[in-house]
């Protein structure tokens, strides 16, 4: 019987020590979670901390605001108005709330940081030591604020032609400023470069006065020029004729009807509403014809090579893989370039554009300086319709005929 006592507390014994170790074990996970939770609460490094203190929107963009207002518009591309203006339109869209954490990174950060990007094409690591903000953070709101961006200007500033009124005032533009008649924009397609293995192409059509009109973006960048304007909703519109285009009617000094139309380089397909150049065997004539038709189609280089110019990001490899997110920073950068040329047109113009001297030849813009963004390549040759070919043959007696101009005969 005493035996069989002893096994008993032995056993006791022995499950009670395996108690306490397993309690004590218990305990010790308890504090080496609380100990990590602390540490938690210190969620970012310091400097990022010293953001009101020491980032660039409170101290230097503040400063120049209320000093130093061209160079304000250099730093962000915009007047200190339009910043506010801007600034006061997305803030429905893009704030966030305080938690009990931290504060939220203001729409003024988020604004600034995104328009900094945009006008020099920064690394995040760098904005990200100027602004005093996380790089994961800017690489996830940049996108979200140039959405916001599009979403407000787009009706306003960047909004397609869709009745026939609106598009006579393009084709009155091309006619008072290029002597081309019946033109209803100026098309081509350039290449972006995104990190591999993907690169887009921004597909755009300009009015007379380098203001985009159409925008199509996010076809894969190896397709040529015309298989990307194949794959786009303007060429349907065209096509089908749903977007109000005005019936043909006769140029000026004439009294036979021509068609409405696009032009644009030998890279697109010859069409009945989109005007290519003849090939290189010319007659005199079909000289003409091409120097008239290209002298109307630079308005579309031109303002690819502003919109680069004043929107650096264009001439750098965007870091970001997304393509939805690279669509959104290129329709961010077309509805501000609209804007600025509406609102600050001689500010924002000046000295980059193209000019034409008193012979009517080309003086150089600065933008001709920058790199060049990347040419798509051509496509294989399509046969056109007879009919596209008539239209280009109609405007090339009216460039030989009634609707010559004097300085055009010494330009072939």
């Amino acid at each position: 019987m005493e035996n069989m006592y002893r096994r008993k507390v032995l056993a006791l014994s022995a499950i009670g020590l395996v108690l306490v170790q397993y309690m004590m074990k218990k305990q010790s996970l308890k504090r080496r979670k609380r100990t990590i939770r602390r540490n938690r609460t210190k969620w970012v490094n310091s400097w990022l901390l010293q953001r009101e203190a020491q980032g660039a929107l409170p101290n230097l963009c503040r400063k120049l605001e209320f000093n130093e207002i061209p160079d304000f518009k250099d730093f962000a591309r915009l007047f200190p108005v339009q910043f506010q203006m801007l600034e006061e339109l997305i803030t429905p869209i893009i704030r966030r709330q305080n938690t009990n954490y931290r504060d939220c990174i203001s729409v003024g950060t988020r604004l600034m940081v995104t328009l900094r990007l945009l006008a020099t094409g920064e690394s995040f690591k760098s904005l990200s030591y100027q602004f005093r903000v996380g790089v994961s953070t800017i690489r996830q709101f940049v996108p979200e604020t140039c959405t916001a961006i599009y979403e407000v200007l787009k009706e306003k500033y960047l909004k397609c032609p869709d009745t026939v009124e609106e598009w006579q005032k393009v084709a009155d533009g091309f006619q008072a400023q290029w002597d081309f008649p019946n033109c209803l924009g100026a098309l081509d397609g350039k290449h972006l470069n995104t990190r591999p293995p993907f690169s887009m192409a921004l597909m755009a059509l300009v009015d007379s006065n380098y203001k985009f009109l159409n925008v199509d973006v996010g076809c894969n960048g190896r397709i040529s020029d015309g298989g990307v304007f194949g794959g786009c909703s303007l060429q349907d519109a065209l096509e089908n004729r749903t977007s109000n285009i005005p019936a043909p009617a006769p140029p000026p000094a004439s009294d036979q009807a021509v068609c409405y139309s696009i032009v644009a380089d030998e890279a697109f397909p010859l069409k009945e509403y989109l005007m290519t150049p003849y090939d290189q065997s010319l007659a005199v004539e079909q000289g003409i014809f091409n120097y008239r038709l290209s002298r109307a189609r630079r308005v579309v280089e031109n303002a690819f090579g502003i919109l680069a110019n004043r929107f650096r990001v264009f001439l750098t490899t965007i870091n970001i893989q997304d393509t939805a997110k690279v669509e959104a920073i290129v329709l961010a950068c077309c509805a501000l370039h609209n804007l600025l040329l509406t609102e600050n047109c001689s500010v924002y113009m000046a000295g980059v554009v193209d000019q034409e001297g008193p012979d009517h030849g080309t003086v150089p813009g600065s933008w001709r300086q920058d790199p060049e963004l990347q040419q798509a390549t051509l496509p294989p040759t399509t046969n056109a319709t007879a009919r596209a070919k008539q239209h280009r043959d109609e405007l090339c007696q009216y460039f030989n005929g009634v609707g010559a101009e004097p300085f055009q005969w010494d330009k072939v």
